[in-house]
């Protein structure tokens, strides 16, 4: 077990050097001289490209114009303090009910099938049996992608048919699920868009099915975003919380780019968890989100 924390504390650490040496190198530099109003404004410049956030971003100047002669080591401990300071949340709820019905949503492109993949995949590591439904029925790519994996992966799918009822296939995948006794459900959900109006129809209408199915259901709603959007990412995070209230976000291709800072962002501007980030493209490149692991790989 310990092995496997560490692996994963390396994964995170890995996936954040393009932000890591972005910000290691041109901090490193620009406070190699004397600060001055200049420095501020290249030192905002630098904290921007990482998308460490605008509150952030202002606590960090703030800090530096009371102690102008602080030393690199000295700011990277005040930043790492205060971003572990935004990342503390109070305790998640309890999560009760049989199957665990996990509701996924995020636009096209973000990586959502995959991470649902990565999602079952590390369910079944521990011995979970898992069902997949192949909920986004705009796309029939979306479902031969999903149906790919769960025959990859060996595990239970449902699917309907492409332009199909969403809610039917849901409806359908709990009823199996409770009857094979599955322990998680993971739902795939369309990512379009550009219909606000209907997609929020939609995903009324699927968890009003799952729970007639499975009460109190979905368990988690989760949203995947692309970490290399960043802020765009942001804009993502609050369409989708207006149309269904999130419980978390699984961050992917944290590994493709510079802009992790966009996680602290996330916690300060809407108070959602990152609950898994996506480091790279294996099965089991899927990992819950470690703040210490973040933090310290972010400042490294």
């Amino acid at each position: 077990m310990f092995s496997l924390l560490k692996s994963g504390f390396q994964k995170i650490r890995q996936a954040l050097k393009k932000t890591s040496s972005l910000l290691g190198t041109k901090l490193k530099a620009l406070f190699s001289k004397p600060a001055d109003e200049a420095t501020y404004e290249e030192l905002e410049q630098i904290l921007y490209e990482a998308d460490l956030g605008s509150s952030f971003i202002e606590y960090i100047k703030t800090f530096l114009r009371k102690k102008p002669t602080t030393t690199f080591e000295e700011i990277i401990f005040e930043m790492k303090k205060k971003a572990l300071e935004i990342l503390e949340e109070p305790p998640a709820p309890a999560i009760t009910g049989t199957p665990h019905v996990i509701l996924v949503v995020g636009v096209n492109g973000s990586g959502k099938t995959t991470s649902i993949a990565k999602l079952a995949a590390h369910y079944k590591s521990q011995n979970k049996k898992v069902l997949v439904a192949a909920g986004d029925t705009f796309r029939a790519a979306a479902i031969d992608q999903l149906a790919a994996w769960a025959d990859r992966l060996k595990i239970d799918i449902v699917k309907g048919q492409p332009n199909g009822d969403p809610s039917a296939v849901v409806f359908d995948a709990l009823t199996a699920a409770k009857a094979r006794n599955a322990d998680v459900v993971i739902i795939d959900t369309a990512g379009r868009l550009q219909n606000k109006t209907d997609l929020m129809k939609e995903l009324e209408k699927i968890k009003r099915t799952a729970s007639k199915v499975v009460p109190d259901s979905p368990h988690e709603t989760l949203l995947v975003l692309d970490a290399t959007t960043g802020q765009n990412a942001i804009d993502q995070a609050k369409t989708f919380n207006s149309f269904t209230p999130l419980s978390g976000i699984i961050l992917a291709k944290l590994d493709g780019s510079a802009k992790g800072g966009i996680i602290l962002s996330i916690y300060k501007d809407l108070k959602i968890p990152v609950k898994w980030v996506g480091v790279g493209e294996k099965e089991d490149d899927l990992l819950p989100f470690d703040k210490t692991a973040y933090i310290e790989g972010l400042f490294e």
